[in-house]
C-alpha cells in the first residue's frame, strides 16, 4: 500500500517493502501497548478524590453535630444529617466528573485540572449556601466553613501528589498518550519536536503519515516511522492503537476528507486532534463558534485594563502584606547577617523598569561586596547571561553569605516593599535594566505591559539556566494569558523550586 508506494520510488521490491512497513507498524505497536496507563491511574485519582471528600465531610458533620461553628451542640441528631452530608458527598464527587477534572488531556500539564478540582468545590458549596439561606437550614454552616475548604486542600495535595507522580513516569518515556500524525513533513516534524522533547507535554508521536508525494522522502520523520499516507490513516490508527490522530495540515486533507477521517475513528474510540498555528494562546482566549460549514476560531486579544487587573494589584498588596508580616523574623535575621559579614548597606537598590516603562528603585538584599557594579566591566569576558543579561556562575563579587541568599533567592525578598509600593506584582515578567530594555525589539517589549514580577515561569522553569529565548518567551506567554489561578500555581512552583536551589547563580 502507501509504504510499498515508498520503497517503489527507491526501487525495493514490494515484498521487502511491504516486510519493511509491516516492522514499523509492529514497532509503533510496541511503543503504544507500553503507555496503557490511564485507566489504572484514573482509578487511583477517583479512589484519593473519595477519601478527600469523605474525610471533609465527616469533619463538617462532626462540626455541626457539636455544634462548633453555631456555638452550641446540636440538640440531637435526626435521620436527615447523615443523609445530608452523604447527599453533599456525592454532588460533590459528581461535579468533579461533571468538569472532567479526571480527563486525560489535562493531567499532569497546566493548572487547567486544579481549576476544574476548584470549580467543582466552589459550585456544590455555593448552591448548598443558596438552598441553606432558602430553606434556613443553618445545620449547612458546618460544612460550607469546614468541609469545603478543608476538602479543597485535601483534594488538590492529592492531585499535586499524583501529578509528580505522573511527571516521574514521564520523566522515563511512561503515561504519555500516543499519537499518529498526518500532514505534510514538515508540520509533522514541528509536532514531534515539540510533543517529543517535551516530557511534560504528555504526548508521544509513535508514527508518522505524509502525502504520497513525499513518502520517497525518507522512512521517518525525526525518528519516528512514516507508515502510509494520509488517506490510510485510519486504518493505520486502528493497527497500532494509538489514542489520539493528530492533524497537522495538508493539501490533501480537505474538510470532507478530515470529517471522514473522524467517523472512520469513531468506531476504535481513537480522539481526532487539530492542531492549530496559535503559537502561545492559552486555552481562556481560544472559543470555537460554530457556523453552518465551519467551526470558527475566535482568539481573543489580551486586555491589559479593566477589572481583572484591578483584581490582581488588590491580591498583590494583600499577599504582599501577609508574606511580609510572615517573614518578618527571617527579613531582619538576614538583615543582621548582611551587615555583619561585609561592609556596606543592608539593602542594594538598584533602577529597574516597570510598566509601561516606568523607572522604580528595586530592592534587594545585597548579596555582593560594595561597589561592585563598577566592575562590569573588567569582568565582561566571564559573563554567561543570556542575550544582554549579565551573569556569572561563580561570580567573584558575591559575599560569603551572598551565595546562600542567592542559590535560596532570600536576596530577593526585599521586593515585597516593591509590591506594596506598586512597583511590581507578586507574578509577572522579569524586571529589567534601562540597558536591556534598550536593546528589546518590539517583541520583547511586550513584557512592559504589565507589572514585572518578583517571580514568573521564568522562575519555576529554569531561572538562570534559561536561554534568551526561552526568557523571551515565558515572560511574553505570560504577559498575554495570565490569570489568577495561573498566578496561585506560579507561586506554588515557585516555592518548590526555591527550596530546591534550582537553576540559580
Amino acid at each position: 500500500m502507501a509504504g510499498i508506494v515508498a520503497d517503489r520510488f527507491r526501487g525495493t521490491p514490494p515484498r521487502a517493502a511491504e516486510a519493511r512497513r509491516r516492522a514499523r507498524v509492529r514497532a509503533a505497536r510496541a511503543d503504544v501497548d507500553r503507555s496503557r496507563w490511564y485507566a489504572s491511574f484514573r482509578r487511583r485519582l477517583l479512589l484519593t478524590d473519595a477519601a478527600a471528600i469523605l474525610l471533609s465531610v465527616v469533619v463538617g458533620y462532626v462540626v455541626h453535630w457539636r455544634g462548633i461553628v453555631a456555638g452550641r451542640p446540636d440538640a440531637g441528631v435526626t435521620w436527615h444529617d447523615p443523609v445530608r452530608a452523604a447527599l453533599i458527598a456525592l454532588c460533590w464527587f459528581g461535579f468533579l466528573a461533571y468538569t472532567k477534572s479526571r480527563d486525560i488531556k489535562v493531567l499532569g500539564v497546566g493548572s487547567t485540572e486544579y481549576q476544574r478540582v476548584f470549580g467543582a468545590t466552589w459550585r456544590v458549596f455555593a448552591a448548598l449556601a443558596i438552598v441553606a439561606f432558602i430553606a434556613r437550614e443553618y445545620g449547612a454552616r458546618g460544612y460550607i466553613a469546614v468541609a469545603a475548604p478543608l476538602g479543597l486542600v485535601t483534594l488538590l495535595l492529592g492531585r499535586y501528589g499524583w501529578r509528580q507522580w505522573l511527571h516521574a513516569r514521564r520523566d522515563e518515556g511512561l503515561c504519555v498518550s500516543t499519537v499518529l500524525a498526518i500532514g505534510h513533513r514538515s508540520n509533522v516534524e514541528d509536532l514531534v519536536s515539540d510533543l517529543n522533547n517535551r516530557r511534560d507535554s504528555g504526548y508521544r508521536v509513535v508514527g508518522a503519515c505524509v502525502p504520497v508525494a513525499e513518502l520517497a522522502d525518507g522512512p521517518d520523520v525525526q525518528g519516528v516511522p512514516v507508515l502510509g499516507d494520509v488517506f490510510g490513516a485510519a486504518e493505520i490508527a486502528g493497527a497500532i492503537g494509538v489514542d489520539t490522530v493528530a492533524v497537522t495540515g495538508s493539501g490533501a486533507l480537505t474538510k470532507d476528507v478530515v470529517r471522514r477521517l473522524g467517523w472512520e475513528l469513531e468506531p476504535s474510540g481513537v480522539d481526532l486532534m487539530l492542531t492549530a498555528a496559535l503559537a502561545d494562546v492559552a486555552g481562556p482566549r481560544i472559543a470555537i463558534t460554530p457556523a453552518e460549514n465551519a467551526a470558527l476560531v475566535h482568539v481573543e486579544a489580551p486586555r491589559f485594563t479593566g477589572g481583572r487587573y484591578w483584581l490582581k494589584a488588590l491580591t498583590d498588596w494583600f499577599g504582599a502584606f501577609v508574606l511580609a508580616l510572615l517573614l518578618s523574623p527571617v527579613l531582619l535575621a538576614v538583615a543582621i547577617a548582611v551587615k555583619s559579614t561585609s561592609r556596606g548597606k543592608v539593602l542594594f537598590s538598584q533602577q529597574r523598569v516597570g510598566r509601561n516603562g516606568t523607572l522604580f528603585p528595586m530592592y534587594k538584599f545585597r548579596s555582593m561586596r560594595e561597589g561592585a557594579e563598577d566592575e562590569v566591566d573588567a569582568l565582561a569576558d566571564l559573563n554567561e547571561g543570556a542575550g544582554p543579561l549579565f551573569k556569572i556562575r561563580d561570580d567573584p563579587r558575591v559575599t560569603r553569605v551572598g551565595h546562600a541568599l542567592r542559590r535560596y533567592s532570600i536576596d530577593e525578598l526585599p521586593q515585597l516593599f516593591n509590591v506594596l509600593r506598586g512597583d511590581m506584582s507578586l507574578v509577572g515578567p522579569r524586571p529589567p535594566l534601562p540597558g536591556e530594555v534598550s536593546a528589546y525589539e518590539n517583541d520583547v517589549r511586550r513584557r512592559l505591559l504589565v507589572k514585572p514580577g518578583m517571580t514568573g515561569l521564568w522562575q519555576t522553569s529554569g531561572r538562570s539556566e534559561l536561554s534568551w529565548e526561552q526568557s523571551v518567551r515565558l515572560d511574553v506567554y505570560y504577559v498575554e494569558n495570565w490569570t489568577l489561578f495561573g498566578d496561585l500555581v506560579i507561586l506554588a512552583r515557585t516555592a518548590k523550586a526555591v527550596l530546591r536551589g534550582d537553576g540559580a547563580f
